[in-house]
């Protein structure tokens, strides 16, 4: 049965690809705009969510987040080249009295042709365009507040996004530890016609645990680091069946902290995906092999190492895993987007490759409003 699979999953890859659901509905990217310098603009981002896990395994807990989110936001345009953002984020989630979470929203963006620069709250979570075991997507819910600074490029056939976020700051004499975590990711487009399109991706992430005015000096220094590269390839085709492509990833953990004390020092992922686009959805089949590997921000799915409730702290070596996704994303109304996704999956290494799934359902609204523009 598991060779049946794997030469299933195999052969899909040759004939028709796809990574990731098109996250782009679910951004919210400010920038400066030239044609609205002088102007008081008020953003407004809800995001509703309940994503819900049918999960019986040792490595990812089953539960179900099911809530709301706001981000309103002032944005003055005061240059051209030059937007100031001043807002909140608030969560809400249901079944839970009062809010869970609430966070002042600041940001600086300078923007010069192809370039961008950001100073305080990052366009972060899945706005970095990681592959899911290096990023797990539900930090779109849980943690989608970054704070930092961060580069970004958008050339036509050149992408990159590198970003420092502060995790946990600290001052004299406290008893924690300072968190940073960083990365980059880009993308170089090789070829683009006919239809077809050969992209290079590359990421990685860095995450460091320190500090030198903190008391806890019997907790070590820690640095890991995550990184991924591979290949991409789309057609477009532009019938019923709107696209096939692949995008695969060989993927590497590393942990280079001076006191090691993890599990695993070092492990690799491979992680292919095959697919296609419809005007039915989209529908993805993707593999996952783990060796040794543990994720700074991934999924905890495909670790080798558990942090669940029941299994902290359980080991396997090898992580084989099959899945069948299938995603509906459609814009209901102008500014207005549902998102809909079923992602069932076998672990390859349990005898009794007993199916198990998480599904999805999303909303999201986003507009821009003007409140103020200067007289000429």
């Amino acid at each position: 049965m598991k060779r049946t699979l794997l030469t299933l999953s195999l052969s899909l890859l040759l004939s028709v690809a796809f990574g990731q659901f098109d996250p782009t509905a679910m951004e919210n990217r400010i920038r400066p705009d030239s044609a609205a310098t002088g102007q008081l603009q008020f953003n407004f981002y809800n995001f509703n969510y309940v994503r819900n896990y049918e999960y019986t395994n040792e490595f990812h807990d089953g539960y179900t987040l099911y809530g709301t989110q706001l981000q309103p936001q002032l944005v003055y345009q005061a240059h051209p080249n030059l937007a100031i953002t001043a807002g909140a984020f608030i969560r809400k989630d249901f079944g839970d009295n009062g809010v869970y979470d609430a966070k002042p929203l600041f940001s600086v963006k300078y923007s010069k042709k192809d370039l961008s620069l950001i100073f305080g709250s990052l366009e972060g979570g899945i706005h970095h365009r990681y592959m899911e075991p290096l990023y797990n997507f539900e930090r779109q819910i849980t943690n989608p507040v970054e704070y930092g600074t961060q580069l970004l490029v958008e050339k036509e056939n050149f992408q990159l996004d590198a970003w420092i976020a502060w995790q946990k700051m600290i001052y004299k004499g406290d008893a924690a530890k300072e968190e940073i975590i960083g990365g980059l990711s880009t993308e170089t487009i090789l070829s683009n016609r006919n239809g077809w399109k050969f992209s290079i991706p590359a990421q990685f992430i860095v995450y460091h645990e320190g500090g030198q005015i903190d008391v806890l000096k019997e907790i070590p220094i820690s640095t890991l680091f995550n990184g991924a590269t591979g290949f991409k390839l789309r057609k477009v085709i532009d019938t019923k069946i709107k696209s096939v492509y692949t995008d695969n990833y060989v993927a590497v953990y590393k942990d280079f902290s001076s006191d090691k004390r993890r599990a695993y020092q070092g492990g690799y992922g491979l992680w292919l995906n095959a697919g296609m686009e419809t005007t039915f959805g989209s529908l993805v089949a993707s593999y996952w092999k783990g060796n040794n590997f543990i994720s700074i921000k991934g999924m905890p799915l495909y670790e080798s190492v558990s942090s669940t409730l029941n299994h902290q702290g359980f080991t396997q070596q090898k992580r084989n895993i099959l899945s069948l996704r299938y995603a509906y994303q459609k814009e209901l109304i102008p500014n207005f987007y549902l998102d809909v996704r079923l992602e069932p999956h076998i672990d390859l290494d349990q005898s009794a490759k007993q199916l198990q799934f998480n599904h999805s359902f999303f909303l999201t609204y986003k507009q821009n409003f003007t409140l103020f523009t200067p007289k000429k």
